[in-house]
């Protein structure tokens, strides 16, 4: 695309100019402008233009007029066309020699031939030119853009990209997954994306003409060879990379726009992908809530449901609930300079919580389905009837492991069931891993890991708390205790629970409480005496150790209905 010299020599005005240079040059060189410079050059000369001059600032001096050559060539431009016959009647050969080295085309003009003549008709060429050059990018364009809504992506539009303007392109996206390659060197890819040892250095783009209507382009070499990039962006927010390589030729008004182009498609390519992905996710949220909390009837309907969203729930899983807690002082965090991440948002959050669960799944070749309400995480994992325990502390070795490593701060406690045999359950194993979860905070410090099995005495003794006679005797048994403790602040009841853990033995009980064994004894006889209970009859000691766990499990129950 472009004007190229050969017609621009061509034009009638220019019939009686004579090329001083090969005429193989003529097809290379392409022209976007023109204009008439004289000394000093400067800075006033663009890419690509044909410089026309009169020499009258180098009258009688042929090293000035060679200098002159020698600042328009490294300039950039594509042509050179001295008037002789008034300031320059001979053009020296070093000049010749100095365009012909540098693929410059290099002009003999008439002193005759008005430069106004010559800019009129090279500008009325090159608007006819750039009106074609601008519908055939057009036309480009629409292309990219009709290949992102018909489903195409990142292949089709660097096969564009490399079709019309032979420029090796390749597209990764933020992730730095390369998505598309045409004959870009993927040695720098990787370099570039630290997948390969090897050095690079970001220099500025020095091609001036595109710099004022382009997209900033930064610039990278290499130890052997240099690329350019172009950020896609939609949002404001990053969405990949487009990399393209030098060519055999200075990049033109097409080249650029079609590229510039290119970047549009795929912004346009990736907020559809994501705009698919977040549906996707919310219809897969939705669907295994609805699994999880309203115990839908498992007919062929839901089953198929489950096959279009990638789930067999054909299988059996253990349901695992997690409570997901952070430290406050984390939450405003960012990412460090080591690498580890703290989230600052709850979509952070879930995405690291999300990944590792895929992650860790993988690790031990098992299928899980994953959602989160509010705080808590669900995951309904792959496993059997008999290791359905060493699974899930396998698994969540795992995932803790790792987002202890990526999250500063993150405290996860766990509630974890397998009902029946697993299969065609979700909503019984869920109600379980609730019941669960709700245990452990009763009976362990956050971070536990608390298996709807291992609850029996507890859900007997909730059962028992239930009948009103039996909330009677708890209340006249533990009321004197529970007063005196609170007036006091005296932690009988703690020290009760703690001297019952130890077996009544005194001594473990006061080193674990880190009491003077008289003081404990002390205690002791006042627990005695508030409950008119004997520590030494068994029938006593197990009626006052019914009331402490019947007490204490009620009481968390009512604190949970509050906060609810």
């Amino acid at each position: 695309m472009g004007l190229t010299m050969r017609e621009i020599v061509n034009l009638p005005v220019l019939e009686k100019a004579k090329l001083l240079t090969s005429k193989n040059l003529l097809d290379s060189q392409t022209v976007e402008w023109i204009s008439v410079i004289e000394t000093p050059v400067e800075n006033f000369v663009k890419q690509n233009e044909f410089v026309l001059s009169t020499g009258v600032g180098c009258k009688e001096d042929p090293r000035c007029l060679e200098q002159y050559a020698r600042d328009v060539i490294d300039s950039g431009a594509s042509a050179i066309g001295f008037a002789t016959g008034r300031h320059i009647f001979t053009i020296p050969d070093p000049i010749i020699e100095e365009c012909q080295r540098n693929n410059i085309a290099l002009v003999e003009i008439p002193w005759e031939v008005r430069f106004g003549d010559v800019m009129q008709e090279v500008l009325q060429a090159i608007s006819v030119e750039k009106r074609e050059e601008q519908r055939f990018v057009e036309g480009i364009r629409q292309e990219m853009i009709n290949c992102v809504l018909n489903g195409d992506g990142p292949e089709e539009i660097t096969a564009l990209v490399y079709e019309h303007t032979s420029i090796p392109v390749a597209i990764s996206d933020y992730e730095q997954v390369v998505r598309s390659n045409h004959h870009f060197d993927s040695h720098m890819i990787d370099i570039l994306n630290r997948k390969r040892e090897g050095k690079y250095r970001s220099v500025p783009f020095t091609q001036t003409s595109y710099l004022e209507h382009h997209y900033p382009i930064e610039k990278y070499e290499f130890e052997k060879g240099e690329c350019y990039q172009l950020t896609i962006l939609s949002n404001h927010k990053k969405q990949g990379y487009l990399l393209f390589a030098r060519i055999d030729r200075p990049f033109t008004w097409a080249d650029m726009t079609i590229l510039e182009h290119a970047v549009t498609a795929c912004a346009l390519f990736f907020v559809k992908e994501n705009a698919i992905e977040m549906t996707e996710i919310k219809l897969k949220d939705n669907f295994l809530l609805e699994l999880a909390k309203k115990g839908t009837a498992l007919d062929e309907d839901l089953l198929e449901r489950g096959r279009l969203l990638g789930y067999d729930l054909g299988k059996s899983y253990t349901c695992i609930i997690g409570d997901v807690e952070f430290s406050e002082s984390v939450d405003q965090q960012i990412e460090n300079e080591d690498g580890k991440v703290a989230p600052s948002s709850m979509h952070s959050r879930n995405y690291y919580i999300q990944t590792e669960i895929q992650h860790a799944a993988d690790q031990i070749g098992r299928e899980r389905m994953t959602t989160f309400d509010n705080r808590k995480v669900i995951v309904f994992l792959e496993a059997d009837e008999h290791s359905y325990m060493e699974t899930t502390h396998q698994f969540l070795d795992l995932v803790e492991r790792r987002l202890n490593e990526l999250l500063a701060g993150i405290m996860i406690s766990w509630g974890v069931s397998f009902h029946g045999d697993g299969v065609s359950v979700f909503h019984e194993s869920y109600k379980e891993a609730e019941t669960a979860l709700s245990f452990g905070y009763r009976q362990e410090e956050p971070g536990f890991r608390m298996f709807f099995s291992d609850t029996k005495v507890n859900r007997l003794l909730l059962s028992i708390s239930k009948n009103n006679e039996v909330t009677s005797l708890v209340e006249k048994t533990l009321r004197d205790l529970i007063t005196y403790d609170q007036k006091r602040q005296a932690d009988l009841l703690h020290t009760f629970m703690v001297y019952n853990k130890y077996n009544s033995n005194v001594s473990q009980t006061a080193r674990a409480m880190n009491l003077h064994r008289q003081s404990l004894l002390h205690r002791l006889r006042n627990i005695e005496r508030l409950t008119g209970l004997s520590l030494l009859d068994a029938d006593d000691f197990f009626l006052l150790e019914l009331s402490v766990r019947l007490w204490m499990l009620t009481r968390q129950e009512g604190e949970d209905g509050s906060a609810d």
